[in-house]
């Protein structure tokens, strides 16, 4: 980043990347952390955010001692708790199929190295590598807020989607069960909700989401990235194993609660050969709704992701990265609308060819399940006059 200063240097790894003029790239130097420190984490990177105005790097000043890795602690999960001003977050994209959604935390425990959401841990002021899943936010108050906002003027519910940033169901959500009382709101007011996760987690609820299925109020999507369990570990090393999340679409299936399965990200050579594998095994587990998105990688994450393919797939790193930058116009990354979840050329029309095929192969359904908006009943304002009877 221009005019980012930089202060003391540290142990680093220089990458070559075969398509940079096919030279190495001498810019390309991203600082590692290894040993036990980042056992069971996404990343091993946790450079400095893109906003502030010094990159700050350990000095190995040869004292020896403390800069072996090693013998440092461990990156622990740190938890703030914060009260933002809303809690409902708006967007008017026209590739999105929500205009509102939830975000219990900030940053997520899971550590999915592909994660589009980690370059907002750069607002504030923290690294999008290892910060995003050990320095994490909660939002205690969320349920509080979230009525309040329902109960404003003009409130006119759509479904409202919690998930699609940062999983509501990662591992911290078993101390701060910030989502039984978001539930409950949506229960109390007739609201419509879509969940996202990847996290067994959610079966915790089941009761609750029986009862807004009672009205057609819910339904929820279980992101399966891979079938192979290494690779689901070192993508995703602190989410659900693929069986659990298999296991977790039969039960909610089970429950009668619409259950779908997200196939993402979609990354080329290296899990795309399992893409009608999962949407089988999906099926067979009661998932009657299917849908993909290509692997996004903005800002930081890019840097991240190709570290991690070095790291533990370095033969495939130049076919996945060269197809992808084939679906993104020789970029690694086009974030215009209607490309950034698909990407365009040739190998982007087989993947949704294969997924059309696949599921109407398998019967999933061509409609979206539509949530009902008839039973939204708001809570009383503050400053609602009280009444006798």
């Amino acid at each position: 980043m221009a005019g980012k200063r930089t202060i003391g240097l540290e142990k680093t790894e220089r990458d070559a990347d075969p398509f940079v003029g096919g030279q190495v790239d001498p810019d390309r130097h991203r600082p590692v952390v290894d040993g036990k420190r980042i056992k069971g984490r996404g990343t091993r990177s946790n450079q400095t955010g893109r906003f502030e105005p010094y990159q700050k790097e350990p000095v190995d000043d040869g004292w020896g001692g403390a800069w072996d890795d090693d013998d440092l602690p461990p990156f622990r999960t740190e938890v703030q708790e914060e009260k933002s001003r809303t809690i409902i977050t708006r967007n008017d994209s026209p590739d999105i199929p929500f205009d509102r959604s939830i975000n219990p935390y900030r940053g997520c425990e899971h550590g999915c190295v592909y994660c589009f959401a980690r370059p907002s841990h750069a607002y504030m002021g923290l690294s999008a590598g290892l910060d995003f899943e050990t320095k994490l936010f909660a939002k205690p108050d969320a349920a509080t807020q979230l009525s309040q906002e329902l109960a404003a003027r003009g409130y006119k519910p759509r479904p409202i989607a919690i998930g699609t940033n940062t999983d509501p169901y990662q591992p911290i959500e078993r101390r701060y069960r910030l989502m039984p009382d978001i539930l409950d709101v949506l229960i109390e007011t007739g609201h419509p909700v879509a969940i996202v996760t990847k996290s067994s987690l959610i079966l915790r609820d089941i009761d609750r989401l029986k009862v807004l299925n009672e009205r057609n109020l819910v339904k929820v999507a279980l992101s399966v990235t891979s079938l192979d369990n290494k690779l689901s570990r070192a993508l995703e090393p602190r989410a659900a194993s693929p069986k659990r999340r298999l296991e977790t679409i039969e039960k909610l299936a089970e429950a009668g609660i619409p259950t779908s399965v997200l196939v993402a990200p979609i990354i080329p050579a290296l899990n795309d050969d399992e893409l009608e594998a999962i949407l089988s095994a999906a099926y067979d587990a009661g998932a009657r709704e299917a849908g993909t998105i290509l692997l996004r990688l903005p800002n930081e994450v890019s840097p991240l992701f190709q570290d991690w393919l070095l790291q533990h797939y370095p033969d495939r790193y130049r076919h996945v990265m060269s197809i992808l930058r084939s679906m993104r116009g020789g970029k690694d990354y086009d974030s215009r609308t209607g490309h950034r979840m698909r990407g365009s050329g040739p190998h982007a029309d087989i993947l949704s060819k294969r997924m059309d095929v696949a599921c109407r192969k398998l019967g999933f359904a061509t409609r979206r399940t539509r949530l009902s908006l008839k039973y939204f009943n708001p809570p009383a304002r503050n400053d609602a006059q009280l009444t006798l009877f």
